[in-house]
């Protein structure tokens, strides 16, 4: 299988002394899913600033698609959505749309186009022309996702994304990725729900900033014979204690 990111030894130490990562490695397939899952503090969000560029690697080395993270070559295939909503409030969601658009070089015909197929994919399109600070949280997390979206990336980060939404507004979205993977591109998610676990390709559990199993759901729990990813952690937690 095909990888997008391949990551040798990474160990990061953050403030000149938090060991935020250790020796991490890894291999995300293309076209699939892989899930981040691990506790507040376990190195989740280092370790997707370090797949997009957004920190410098002091030892080891971070690839994706080949390329070193952070390459020039490699904005216009990768997005990244942060925990916070990367949106303008005082803008409609067309608004928001169309200046994203256009800060990465597309036509206005190319805008049009562009924005005209990611409300439809967000199921937004009744909600064009109402300011985003009107919306819910979960329709404002869709449109923070929908500018994620724009350029057609083939790697997209997104971290934490349904954090503080009710169940099933995180359906909603859920179905949303499903969808987005179905055309080819690669999903990283972080989350610190268990229960969110279950629903990816792939899974990386993290702990205090290393890496204590990778698998699918599926054979994780098989592995470990548990029912639930929680219970699943928990006895590999126990096991390298």
């Amino acid at each position: 299988m095909t990888s997008a990111v391949k990551i040798n030894n990474l160990s990061v130490v953050l403030g000149g002394q938090v060991n935020a990562l250790k020796h991490i490695n890894l291999e995300v397939p293309e076209g699939k899913i892989t899930g981040f899952i691990g506790p507040s503090g376990a190195g989740k969000t280092t370790l997707i600033r370090c797949i997009v560029g957004r920190l410098a690697i002091p030892k080891g080395s971070v690839e994706v698609f080949g390329l070193t993270s952070g390459s020039p070559k490699l904005r216009s295939r990768v997005s990244y959505m942060t925990q916070e909503l990367s949106v303008y409030t005082d803008l409609t969601v067309i608004e928001n749309l169309t200046y994203f658009s256009r800060m990465i070089g597309q036509s206005r015909r190319e805008t049009i186009d562009t924005v005209k197929d990611i409300l439809q994919t967000i199921n937004m399109s009744d909600k064009a022309t109402t300011l985003v600070g009107c919306l819910s949280g979960g329709q404002k997390q869709r449109v923070s996702l929908a500018i994620a979206l724009i350029g057609k990336p083939k790697l997209m980060v997104l971290d934490e994304p349904t954090i503080g939404l009710d169940p099933a507004l995180r359906e909603n979205l859920w179905q949303l990725f499903y969808k987005i993977a179905a055309s080819g591109t690669t999903l990283i998610i972080s989350s610190h729900s268990m229960d969110e676990a279950r629903r990816c390709d792939e899974l990386v559990l993290l702990r205090e900033g290393k890496v204590i199993a990778y698998d699918s759901p599926k054979e994780l729990l098989h592995k470990t014979e548990t029912k639930s990813v929680e219970e699943a952690f928990l006895k590999l937690v126990s096991e390298k204690s």
